[in-house]
This record gives C-alpha cells, sequence and structure tokens, in this order.
C-alpha cells in the first residue's frame, strides 16, 4: 500500500467522500482507506501519501482524529505528501444556527486544523485542506459533492 485515506465519520457522509478520494487516488491494492480507530501506527511506515479527513465538529476536528495526529511520532511523516479534507454544514446552514456564524469566523473548519497538525509531523501538504458540504447536522451530501471529492483527489495524485 503506497497510499491511505484515514477518516472518522459519525453519519457516513464522511466516509463516502474518503471512500470517493481512496478510488480516485488508486486501486485497494495501492489505497487503503480506513476508518480511524482501524489504523495501527506501523501501517503508516512507507507510505507516499496521507489523506486524513473527518466531519467538523464544534469547529474542529473529532477528537479520534485529534487524538490519531496526537500519536504519530515527530517526523513521523517525513517525506509524506499529505492532505486534510472535513465534512461540513454550508453557509446557509451555518447562519441559520447563531452564535456559530461568530465563531465559525474565527475557529473555521476541522481541514484547516488537521492539515497543520500533518505538516507538523514532517508531512509535506500537496493541496489546500478541502471542505465537502452536507445538508443540516446528519446530511445527506449536498449533491455534487462526491464530484468535488473525486475532483480534489485527482489533484492530490498529480
Amino acid at each position: 500500500m503506497k497510499s491511505m485515506v484515514v477518516y472518522d465519520s459519525l453519519y457516513g457522509n464522511t466516509e463516502q467522500i474518503a471512500q470517493k478520494i481512496a478510488s480516485t487516488l488508486g486501486s485497494q491494492e495501492e489505497v487503503g482507506v480506513l476508518r480511524v480507530g482501524e489504523v495501527k501506527l506501523e501501517q503508516l511506515a512507507g507510505l507516499k501519501l496521507l489523506v486524513v479527513g473527518g466531519p467538523t465538529q464544534r469547529l474542529r476536528a473529532t477528537e479520534a482524529i485529534n487524538n490519531f495526529l496526537k500519536e504519530i511520532p515527530k517526523n513521523g511523516l517525513k517525506g509524506v505528501k499529505v492532505a486534510a479534507f472535513d465534512t461540513r454544514l454550508t453557509m446557509s446552514e451555518i447562519e441559520k444556527r447563531p452564535p456559530l456564524p461568530f465563531f465559525h469566523r474565527i475557529f473555521g473548519y476541522a481541514a484547516g486544523r488537521i492539515a497543520p497538525k500533518l505538516k507538523k509531523k514532517g508531512g509535506k501538504l500537496v493541496v489546500p485542506p478541502e471542505g465537502f458540504y452536507v445538508e443540516g447536522m446528519k446530511g445527506p451530501l449536498v449533491q455534487g459533492e462526491l464530484e468535488r471529492a473525486e475532483n480534489w483527489a485527482r489533484q492530490i495524485s498529480q
């Protein structure tokens, strides 16, 4: 396995995005796609690419994703290309939930917090962090988001 997509998913939306990214990046033999709780740190050895994503919960990544990132040793991703994604509410949904718009402007989304942590572990960010939209707290994905995930994954593999 040369690449791995690690994700957390609460309602299945982020899992759908992770699966689409992985299938776009390559075959099952080349690209592993694992829920964050299934990943063992030894599996990161020898990777060329690591993509990490999860839902934005309380303006950050889930505890499981944060714990995974903390466990990666310093320079544990040295020489590894990395990318980060999340699933999130649309701006129109955020604006319906005061005071969420205020906090959103300050704290942002999960992907924007995952990416610097991957870089801090030695990874080389190959594309800007990306967010994919869900309708409401539990989804489903907004129409067209799987296609956007496929296009984003193509940028990663260039």
